[in-house]
């Protein structure tokens, strides 16, 4: 039977102790996992369902709660509330924390017990908006560890191979949110995935990868560029189909969104700064892209891809595929300055190189000597017999692998060489590897990036194109 709580009989988790009678807590939801089943050892043949969750109600101090019964109680005692609501725990049992077991699989507290929610003597509920505490809901906005100790995503990148499966705490910006993916697993068991482009004043794009519904339900109310994440006990690994470093959510980890810290507002002021003055559309042009050629398999004409953009235009996820097109469009023969581009090395902003120092205020190196990369950057239609792709980006190597010269060997060529070299692909068809990124900005409603770029085979395209 349920206890129920009034007002004055809340207590402190700070004050908890296994002695409390009828004990009462209200705070704020900072984290959440899924519900899972195991076998039940005294009922062979059934299974037994459990969840946890952290509660907090003061800026020091939070503690774990879980719960274990039938599926039904479960998963309607998961679902009556999400990360993020003020919640009332009414008559938990108090239990000392088993700490070596706790620090492997949950998030690490201050307190020495944890809290577990029975079906016939505890209840959680959500409070109403005129039983919320602004100043409990405050505390959603605070990180649970020091706001000063984390690493910036260039650290990682940094220290590479040495982190691999650390646990350490992330600062970084929201850059973009992945589509969430399902997939069933060999024994049967199905899963979900969702990856989070992150990045910082170091870093362009970094991944995290989020394997849990809680999570990537948390994950859904994101703005992307205008959110800040502090990421508590994330585990970080090297992985190897990408060659690169990568984070993901772990049951252990606790992610406090636009934290109210002083770093966490540098880094929010960057990243809107940065947004305005399209500094990460360059970076996007410059960077390349992390997803190896090999995965990308899906075939789409021109159309279907304009299609799929706006299906996705809410989302902003990226679309990867093939396209066995025509370039209408390849000005090699313009000016250099139209086909080169000079940037700054640190922040890829376009600069001249008559300039002293990076006119981008956002620049983590404003006011310092200006140290200029320079790179292929051109523009070109893709036209096939559905319709047209405009303005799509052609730089940096993929430009460079695709012209079959450097940027050095472009500017040696003289003006017939270069007019000779751009009738080599224009009006020719061609396999390209395309990202394409949804855009309310952008007049076609969409931005495309050739990652590469070759003259077709034409039995190839007889296999691939239904004209």
């Amino acid at each position: 039977m349920a206890y129920h709580a009034s007002a004055q009989d809340f207590v402190a988790i700070a004050d908890l102790n296994p002695n409390s009678t009828h004990p009462n807590i209200v705070g704020v939801i900072i984290g959440k996992t899924d519900v899972k089943g195991f076998p039940d050892r005294k009922n062979i043949g059934s299974e037994r369902f459990t969840f946890s969750f952290t509660i907090k109600d003061s800026p020091d101090h939070f503690i774990n709660v879980s719960s274990w019964g039938r599926e039904d109680y479960i998963h309607g005692l998961s679902n009556s509330f999400r990360t993020g609501d003020c919640a009332i725990i009414e008559n938990p049992l108090v239990i000392a924390k088993d700490a070596e077991k706790e620090d492997r699989f949950c998030p690490s507290t201050p307190s020495f017990y944890r809290l577990l929610v029975t079906e016939n003597h505890s209840m959680v509920r959500v409070c109403s908006d005129m039983e919320a505490d602004n100043r409990l809901l405050a505390l959603f906005h605070l990180p649970v560890k020091d706001p000063s100790d984390f690493y910036s995503l260039g650290d990682i990148v940094a220290n590479g191979q040495t982190l691999d499966g650390s646990v350490i705490n992330i600062l970084a910006a929201v850059r973009l949110i992945g589509e969430q993916k399902y997939f069933t697993t060999s024994d049967g068991r199905k899963g979900q995935r969702c990856e989070v482009k992150l990045f910082d004043e170091t870093v362009a794009v970094f991944s995290l990868i989020c394997w849990d519904r809680e999570a990537i339900q948390l994950v859904q109310a994101w703005i992307p560029r205008e959110t800040v994440l502090f990421i508590a006990d994330a585990r970080v690994n090297f992985d190897n189909f990408r060659k690169s470093m990568v984070a993901t959510v772990t049951s252990k980890t606790i992610i406090t969104v636009n934290p109210d810290t002083k770093e966490a507002n540098q880094l929010f002021n960057y990243a809107r700064e940065f947004s305005e003055i399209g500094g990460l559309e360059d970076q996007e042009k410059q960077s390349g892209d992390e997803v190896s050629l090999d995965s990308i398999a899906d075939v789409f004409t021109v159309n279907q891809l304009k299609l799929k953009a706006q299906e996705n235009l809410d989302r902003q996820d990226n679309i990867y595929g093939i396209t066995y097109g025509f370039m209408t469009t390849l000005n090699l023969d313009s000016s250099i300055s139209k086909v080169i581009q000079s940037r700054c090395a640190k922040c890829k902003f376009r600069v001249t190189k008559e300039m002293q120092t990076c006119t981008n205020a956002a620049c983590p190196q404003e006011g310092q000597p200006l140290e200029v990369t320079t790179g292929f950057d051109l523009l070109v239609d893709i036209t096939d017999h559905t319709g047209t792709l405009q303005s799509c980006t052609l730089s940096g190597i993929a430009a460079e692998k695709a012209l079959g010269c450097t940027v050095e060997d472009f500017v040696s060529l003289t003006e017939v060489q270069r007019t000779t070299l751009k009738w080599r692909f224009l009006l020719e068809r061609c396999k390209m590897y395309l990202k394409v990124v949804p855009s309310s900005k952008a007049r076609t409603g969409l931005r495309g990036n050739i990652l590469s770029c070759t003259l077709a085979d034409p039995v190839e395209v007889r296999q691939n194109v239904l004209v």
